[in-house]
């Protein structure tokens, strides 16, 4: 009965503390996350032009989670999470080891993202028994030639073959696991909304129709979709900025932290290249870098100047009347 109330109890101290910081100034934190992001790789099979690890600008190294540092964190963290992402930046069903981070992961509830490359009969019938809550699939265009505006090296029709065989699999099982498709919403797709909307009722998924986040801000002009709800910008002084207008706070810095490949710690999913590291998990457990001297320091520069940080000129969080 006790065990029980561990979540429940860790999301309200976890939710006070914050409050109470965002009253005080102050960068208290009680308890412990209760959702993480990891990122089994963040190597990936496309290029896409606007992301981070797809456009080759990625500053960090390459590689894939070891399985064990992945059960060390959850070993230490099971109690507290009500759900886990095993996605960050690249492709999780690249790594060689990828059934075997959802077969650890059973008890929150967990969510996977995909490019919708390598969803098999084979692969689709062991995710839809595997105990996985979510698959995201992107899908970012209904004719090749859209689809690959953004998916560079992508092939659509691979992707939907894909999105089909989860659905047979989930039917055949008669799997819980929810399927999502994602809709990257931009200038060369945006009149193709219909037409993917109908795709996922024919298959019984849910939409999420997604504003994009344009790391080139060269290129900003060409990939704004014309429809105000899914730009995430806004015209200030003759440039594109966010329409946030980014508050002296974020709950992800008390909620949601990221877990790189390597074993680094970084405040969240907006740190692509890992510039904020607040600890490695190689060397301390996440208690002592979460409760650590690095993450107190950072959430106070969130609650005293989040506009100042470099990240954050692109995150969602409080970004009202814009799909994200």
């Amino acid at each position: 009965m006790i065990e029980s109330l561990n979540k429940p109890v860790n999301l309200l101290v976890a939710g006070y503390s914050y409050l109470k910081s965002n009253v005080t100034g102050k960068p208290g934190i009680s308890r412990m996350p209760v959702s993480i992001s990891t990122e089994l790789t963040n190597n990936c099979n496309l290029n896409c032009p606007q992301c981070s690890s797809g456009s080759g600008l990625m500053k960090r190294g390459r590689g894939f989670m070891d399985l064990g540092i992945f059960k060390k964190v959850m070993n230490e963290l099971d109690p507290y999470l009500f759900s886990v992402n095993l996605y960050f930046q690249g492709e999780p069903m690249l790594h060689p080891q990828f059934f075997s981070f959802m077969e650890y992961c059973a008890k929150p509830y967990t969510v996977v993202s995909t490019n919708g490359h390598f969803l098999t009969e084979e692969n689709s019938e062991k995710i839809v028994t595997s105990g996985l809550n979510k698959l995201v699939i992107s899908l970012d265009g209904m004719d090749q030639e859209t689809y690959s505006a953004y998916r560079v090296n992508g092939n659509m029709n691979r992707v939907i073959n894909g999105l089909n065989n989860v659905a047979r699999a989930k039917k055949r099982s008669n799997s819980p696991i929810k399927i999502e498709i994602q809709f990257l919403v931009n200038r060369f797709n945006e009149h193709m909304i219909p037409q993917v909307k109908l795709l996922a009722e024919s298959v019984h998924t849910r939409l999420k129709l997604k504003s994009m986040q344009i790391i080139n801000k060269t290129d900003i002009d060409s990939w704004l979709p014309s429809v105000g709800r899914f730009r995430r910008y806004k015209i200030k002084h003759g440039e594109y900025v966010l329409k946030s207008n980014l508050p002296n706070r974020c709950a992800r810095l008390w909620f949601n932290p990221v877990i790189t490949w390597d074993g680094k710690v970084v405040p969240c999913c907006f740190d692509k290249n890992a510039e904020f590291v607040m600890g490695d998990l190689h060397q301390d457990t996440f208690r002592e870098i979460w409760d650590g001297t690095k993450y107190r320091i950072f959430r106070k520069s969130i609650l005293s100047g989040r506009n100042m940080i470099d990240m954050c000129r692109n995150c969602t969080s409080g970004l009202r009347g814009v799909r994200y």
